[in-house]
Protein backbone atom coordinates (compact mmCIF):
# COMPACT_ATOMS: atom_id res chain seq x y z
CA UNK A 1 0.00 0.00 0.00
CA UNK A 2 1.05 3.46 -1.22
CA UNK A 3 1.16 6.59 1.47
CA UNK A 4 -0.40 9.46 1.16
CA UNK A 5 1.31 12.63 1.43
CA UNK A 6 -0.61 13.34 4.62
CA UNK A 7 0.46 9.88 6.07
CA UNK A 8 3.64 10.72 6.21
CA UNK A 9 6.22 13.09 7.81
CA UNK A 10 8.04 14.09 4.47
CA UNK A 11 9.38 17.40 3.97
CA UNK A 12 8.44 20.73 5.71
CA UNK A 13 5.10 21.96 4.62
CA UNK A 14 4.62 25.33 4.57
CA UNK A 15 1.50 26.11 5.63
CA UNK A 16 1.87 24.51 9.00
CA UNK A 17 4.83 26.48 9.67
CA UNK A 18 3.03 29.45 8.95
CA UNK A 19 0.37 27.96 10.82
CA UNK A 20 2.87 27.65 13.76
CA UNK A 21 4.84 30.92 13.76
CA UNK A 22 1.07 33.07 13.56
CA UNK A 23 -0.31 31.25 16.80
CA UNK A 24 2.86 30.69 18.48
CA UNK A 25 3.18 34.94 18.06
CA UNK A 26 -0.35 35.93 18.80
CA UNK A 27 0.26 33.94 21.73
CA UNK A 28 3.43 35.76 23.42
CA UNK A 29 1.97 39.10 22.02
CA UNK A 30 -1.18 38.36 24.21
CA UNK A 31 1.19 37.13 27.74
CA UNK A 32 3.65 39.82 27.57
CA UNK A 33 0.93 42.59 27.13
CA UNK A 34 -0.88 41.60 29.65
CA UNK A 35 2.22 40.94 31.60
CA UNK A 36 3.23 44.43 30.95
CA UNK A 37 -0.45 45.70 31.83
CA UNK A 38 -0.38 44.36 35.34
CA UNK A 39 3.18 45.20 36.44
CA UNK A 40 2.28 48.81 35.72
CA UNK A 41 -1.58 48.71 36.23
CA UNK A 42 -2.59 46.57 39.63
CA UNK A 43 -1.98 47.99 43.01
CA UNK A 44 0.55 46.64 45.52
CA UNK A 45 1.44 47.32 48.95
CA UNK A 46 4.39 47.20 51.43
CA UNK A 47 4.89 44.73 54.27
CA UNK A 48 7.91 46.01 55.66
CA UNK A 49 6.68 48.89 57.02
CA UNK A 50 8.32 51.51 55.15
CA UNK A 51 7.13 54.21 53.06
CA UNK A 52 7.33 54.66 49.03
CA UNK A 53 6.03 53.19 46.40
CA UNK A 54 7.32 49.65 45.31
CA UNK A 55 9.16 49.01 42.85
CA UNK A 56 7.96 45.98 40.55
CA UNK A 57 9.29 43.46 40.35
CA UNK A 58 12.47 44.14 42.56
CA UNK A 59 10.34 45.00 45.82
CA UNK A 60 7.97 41.71 45.67
CA UNK A 61 11.12 39.18 45.36
CA UNK A 62 13.03 37.55 48.04
CA UNK A 63 16.58 38.64 47.86
CA UNK A 64 19.65 37.21 49.18
CA UNK A 65 21.95 39.52 51.43
CA UNK A 66 25.38 38.55 52.90
CA UNK A 67 23.86 35.01 52.89
CA UNK A 68 20.74 36.03 54.71
CA UNK A 69 17.53 35.60 53.19
CA UNK A 70 15.16 38.80 53.01
CA UNK A 71 11.36 38.30 52.06
CA UNK A 72 9.54 40.42 49.42
CA UNK A 73 8.84 43.83 50.71
CA UNK A 74 5.87 44.12 49.05
CA UNK A 75 2.83 42.20 48.07
CA UNK A 76 -0.03 42.32 45.10
CA UNK A 77 -3.12 43.98 46.41
CA UNK A 78 -6.61 42.14 45.20
CA UNK A 79 -9.05 43.76 42.59
CA UNK A 80 -11.64 41.82 42.40
CA UNK A 81 -13.24 41.21 38.83
CA UNK A 82 -15.94 38.78 39.63
CA UNK A 83 -16.84 38.69 43.22
CA UNK A 84 -16.16 35.80 44.86
CA UNK A 85 -14.49 33.79 41.83
CA UNK A 86 -12.02 35.89 40.43
CA UNK A 87 -9.20 38.88 41.36
CA UNK A 88 -6.41 40.38 40.01
CA UNK A 89 -3.64 39.80 42.32
CA UNK A 90 -0.07 40.55 40.79
CA UNK A 91 2.35 37.89 42.13
CA UNK A 92 6.19 37.37 41.05
CA UNK A 93 6.69 33.39 40.82
CA UNK A 94 10.15 32.03 40.61
CA UNK A 95 9.20 28.37 40.12
CA UNK A 96 7.00 27.46 36.78
CA UNK A 97 3.45 27.52 35.45
CA UNK A 98 0.51 27.66 38.28
CA UNK A 99 3.89 28.16 41.13
CA UNK A 100 4.93 24.98 40.71
CA UNK A 101 9.01 24.13 42.15
CA UNK A 102 8.89 27.88 43.42
CA UNK A 103 11.07 27.20 46.66
CA UNK A 104 13.37 25.13 44.81
CA UNK A 105 16.97 26.23 44.87
CA UNK A 106 18.49 27.16 40.93
CA UNK A 107 14.71 27.10 39.79
CA UNK A 108 15.39 29.95 37.80
CA UNK A 109 18.12 28.13 35.55
CA UNK A 110 16.64 24.81 35.90
CA UNK A 111 13.20 26.67 34.33
CA UNK A 112 15.27 28.17 31.80
CA UNK A 113 16.94 25.05 30.29
CA UNK A 114 13.73 23.05 30.58
CA UNK A 115 11.72 25.89 28.63
CA UNK A 116 14.66 26.60 25.70
CA UNK A 117 14.49 22.62 25.36
CA UNK A 118 10.94 22.23 25.22
CA UNK A 119 10.51 24.84 22.35
CA UNK A 120 13.25 22.84 20.26
CA UNK A 121 11.52 19.82 21.09
CA UNK A 122 7.90 21.82 19.60
CA UNK A 123 10.14 22.84 16.64
CA UNK A 124 11.11 19.14 16.09
CA UNK A 125 7.98 17.62 16.42
CA UNK A 126 6.31 19.87 13.95
CA UNK A 127 9.09 18.76 11.71
CA UNK A 128 7.98 15.38 12.38
CA UNK A 129 3.93 16.01 11.96
CA UNK A 130 1.89 15.49 9.09
CA UNK A 131 0.16 18.26 7.44
CA UNK A 132 -3.15 16.74 8.36
CA UNK A 133 -2.40 16.95 11.83
CA UNK A 134 -3.84 20.36 12.36
CA UNK A 135 -4.58 19.81 16.21
CA UNK A 136 -1.18 18.98 16.59
CA UNK A 137 -0.01 22.22 14.77
CA UNK A 138 -2.11 24.31 17.22
CA UNK A 139 -1.01 22.60 20.19
CA UNK A 140 2.65 22.82 19.57
CA UNK A 141 2.09 26.48 18.58
CA UNK A 142 0.81 27.02 21.36
CA UNK A 143 3.04 25.14 24.01
CA UNK A 144 5.64 27.12 22.15
CA UNK A 145 4.09 30.15 22.71
CA UNK A 146 3.34 30.25 26.25
CA UNK A 147 7.29 28.64 27.30
CA UNK A 148 8.78 31.85 25.33
CA UNK A 149 6.43 33.81 27.33
CA UNK A 150 7.34 32.53 30.57
CA UNK A 151 11.07 32.06 29.64
CA UNK A 152 11.33 35.75 28.94
CA UNK A 153 10.28 36.58 32.11
CA UNK A 154 12.78 34.15 33.58
CA UNK A 155 15.75 35.63 31.88
CA UNK A 156 15.13 39.22 32.25
CA UNK A 157 13.75 39.57 35.68
CA UNK A 158 14.40 36.17 37.34
CA UNK A 159 10.90 35.15 37.86
CA UNK A 160 7.31 34.74 36.10
CA UNK A 161 4.66 37.94 36.54
CA UNK A 162 1.46 35.99 37.82
CA UNK A 163 -1.89 38.08 38.28
CA UNK A 164 -5.09 36.44 37.77
CA UNK A 165 -6.12 34.71 40.83
CA UNK A 166 -8.91 32.22 41.20
CA UNK A 167 -10.89 31.40 44.22
CA UNK A 168 -14.00 29.89 46.07
CA UNK A 169 -14.70 30.84 49.70
CA UNK A 170 -11.20 30.36 51.32
CA UNK A 171 -9.62 28.10 48.60
CA UNK A 172 -7.17 29.70 46.29
CA UNK A 173 -5.82 28.54 42.95
CA UNK A 174 -2.17 29.10 42.40
CA UNK A 175 -1.99 32.54 40.70
CA UNK A 176 -1.63 32.21 36.81
CA UNK A 177 -1.43 34.32 33.56
CA UNK A 178 -1.65 34.06 29.66
CA UNK A 179 1.37 31.84 29.10
CA UNK A 180 -0.45 28.96 31.33
CA UNK A 181 -3.42 29.39 30.12
CA UNK A 182 -2.29 28.54 26.31
CA UNK A 183 0.27 25.97 27.94
CA UNK A 184 -2.23 23.96 28.99
CA UNK A 185 -4.64 23.89 26.13
CA UNK A 186 -1.81 23.04 24.02
CA UNK A 187 -1.08 19.88 26.52
CA UNK A 188 -4.50 19.60 26.10
CA UNK A 189 -4.61 19.41 22.79
CA UNK A 190 -1.87 16.86 22.27
CA UNK A 191 -3.23 14.71 24.12
CA UNK A 192 -6.20 15.03 21.93
CA UNK A 193 -4.14 14.45 18.56
CA UNK A 194 -2.87 11.46 20.92
CA UNK A 195 -5.89 9.97 21.23
CA UNK A 196 -6.81 10.62 17.83
CA UNK A 197 -3.33 8.84 16.52
CA UNK A 198 -4.30 5.75 18.64
CA UNK A 199 -7.94 5.21 16.65
CA UNK A 200 -5.99 6.27 13.12
CA UNK A 201 -3.26 3.23 13.90
CA UNK A 202 -6.26 0.99 14.83
CA UNK A 203 -8.29 1.70 11.48
CA UNK A 204 -5.27 1.11 9.39
CA UNK A 205 -3.85 -2.00 11.25
CA UNK A 206 -7.43 -3.29 10.63
CA UNK A 207 -7.61 -2.14 6.82
CA UNK A 208 -4.15 -4.13 6.47
CA UNK A 209 -5.59 -7.19 8.01
CA UNK A 210 -8.77 -6.95 5.61
CA UNK A 211 -6.82 -6.94 2.67
CA UNK A 212 -4.27 -9.45 3.84
CA UNK A 213 -7.44 -11.78 4.35
CA UNK A 214 -8.82 -10.72 0.94
CA UNK A 215 -5.72 -11.48 -0.49
CA UNK A 216 -5.71 -15.25 0.93
CA UNK A 217 -2.22 -13.99 3.55
CA UNK A 218 -4.53 -14.63 6.65
CA UNK A 219 -6.70 -17.45 7.26
CA UNK A 220 -9.36 -17.58 9.50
Amino acid sequence: MTDSPTDTPGPLDRKKWILFLIVAALSLFADQATKIWARDALPTVRVDGKTGMCVVPDDMMAHTIDGKEWPPSCHGHPVTVIDGFWKWRLSMNPGSAFGLFSSQNGARIMLSVVGIIAVFGMLWMLRKARRDQAILHWALALVAGGAVGNLIDRIYYGVVTDFVLWYHDSHEWPVFNVADVVLVIGVGLMFIDIQKEGRREKELKKGQQQKAKAAGLIRM
